[in-house]
């Protein structure tokens, strides 16, 4: 049985290393694509706006075909999808072709997204510790591959559709090979199954059932607030933080680039260190240790501005919200009273809806009062996980056997009751 649970390790890692670079092996295209179409910088924009669209318009559709086909089929399916949408995306002909790829690509993603953090759920209950951390990271080891790969391409001046057409090969195999060291069985309709008296069954721990209908939507509202809190320092690195560097403090483009690269490498180092804090202290501790970090860190830079002191601002950012999101989703998968996938699949739409409105409501402070205000956005980020971080587990695990963890404490169902 041990072995089995390492295989279905292994395989969600794989598909969360797929869903990373699947995407990212187009990024480096775009530029080529623009001017093979001849777009306008209005026109451009807007197509490669479909992908985040259709993800919020297919997002909320993944609990019933989780519910429905399995999550680990639904992954695998999603990954295929994904990576035909995304092949149609670099061999389009015309603008229409490419918004209408990118828009089914990002439908794809969003239900493999919620699939695959679903079953890596599952496994992570298994091993009866928190190994969802980890899976992010890998996310993040594909994303910078799969643009490593894409920008080779180029180079090399590969044809987009040789180039996307063998990655889309390639991560199939990785795909459909995982597929069979997933886990085997339907999804659970409940979380977890109480036997008489309490006790466990199927090998996961027993659940609290009785929590109240409005206090469940009113969890899921401030994980959704804590998952949204991560998303916004992630944007403010992706979309602000060159812009700020090189405009506002006036530092070079080569050292500009170093305030995303900052975040990303924190954030990276947060998620795979993310799991064993989170057995010692609990996802609570974690995140508000984190939401604290990411305050002092970025505050600092804000109140002092300099190139480096942005720079390590932006890199104790990343580091602070690490863990959130998988904590937000852990979270959600948790509550009891829900059908399976449901939870899980509210927060992550909600997710990505945060990752829509950020850009432009940070554009309209800067343009008002200056970017730099505009960027307390990140330590306002950190203050709402501060005060929401008791909705999240204070689960610590407290025991180990053969290397797998067997009992813990708390649950976020024990912090809907009061816990």
């Amino acid at each position: 049985m041990l072995r089995q649970h390492r295989a279905a390790r292994v395989a969600v890692a794989a598909l969360f290393l797929t869903n990373g670079a699947i995407f990212a092996n187009l990024l480096p295209r775009y530029p080529q694509l623009k001017a093979d179409l001849g777009l306008s910088n209005a026109e451009y924009g807007l197509a490669v706006a479909s992908f985040p669209c259709g993800a919020l318009m297919a997002g909320l559709a993944a609990g019933a075909l989780i519910r429905r086909f399995r999550s680990s089929r639904v992954a695998v399916a999603g990954t295929l999808l994904t990576s035909a949408g995304v092949l149609l995306a670099g061999l389009a002909p015309s603008w229409g072709v490419l918004a209408g790829a990118l828009f089914f690509a990002g439908c794809m993603d969003a239900i493999t997204d919620v699939a695959q953090n679903s079953h890596g759920l599952r496994v992570q209950r298994l091993y009866g510790r928190s190994i969802l951390n980890s899976f992010h990271a890998i996310w993040s080891v594909g994303a910078v591959s799969g643009g490593l790969m894409g920008g080779l391409a180029v180079g090399l001046d590969v044809p987009r559709g040789v180039h996307l057409g063998l990655s889309a090969l390639l991560f199939a195999v990785v795909a459909l090979t995982a597929l069979r060291y997933t886990l085997p069985g339907p999804e659970p309709i409940e979380p977890v199954e109480r036997s008489e008296g309490g006790a466990q069954t199927d090998g996961l721990p027993a659940r609290r059932e009785s929590t109240g209908r409005g206090r469940i939507w009113l969890m899921i509202a401030a994980l959704v607030l804590i998952a949204v809190g991560g998303t916004l320092v992630e944007d403010a690195g992706m979309t602000w933080a060159a812009v700020y560097l090189s405009g506002t403090l006036g530092a070079g483009v080569a050292v500009a680039s170093f305030g995303f690269i900052a975040l990303v490498g924190s954030q990276f180092v947060g998620r795979l260190l993310g799991d064993g804090l989170v057995d010692r202290f609990g996802q609570r501790a974690i995140a508000r240790t984190g939401g604290a970090t990411t305050v002092a860190g970025m505050s600092a830079a804000l109140l002092f501005p300099s190139v480096p002191g942005t720079i390590a601002g932006f890199a104790l950012a990343g580091f602070g919200v690490a863990t959130l999101v998988p904590a937000a989703m852990h979270g959600a998968d948790e509550l009891p009273g829900l059908r399976a996938g449901t939870g899980l699949t509210i927060v992550s739409w909600l997710m990505r809806l945060g990752f829509l409105v950020s850009p432009p409501v940070v554009g309209l402070v800067a343009d008002a009062v200056g970017l730099r205000i505009g960027l307390l956005v990140v330590p306002l980020a950190g203050t709402l996980v501060l005060v929401l971080a008791g909705v999240l587990s204070a689960a610590r695990v407290t025991h180990r056997a053969n290397g797998m963890p067997m009992e813990g404490e708390g649950s976020c169902a024990a912090a809907a009751e009061g816990r």
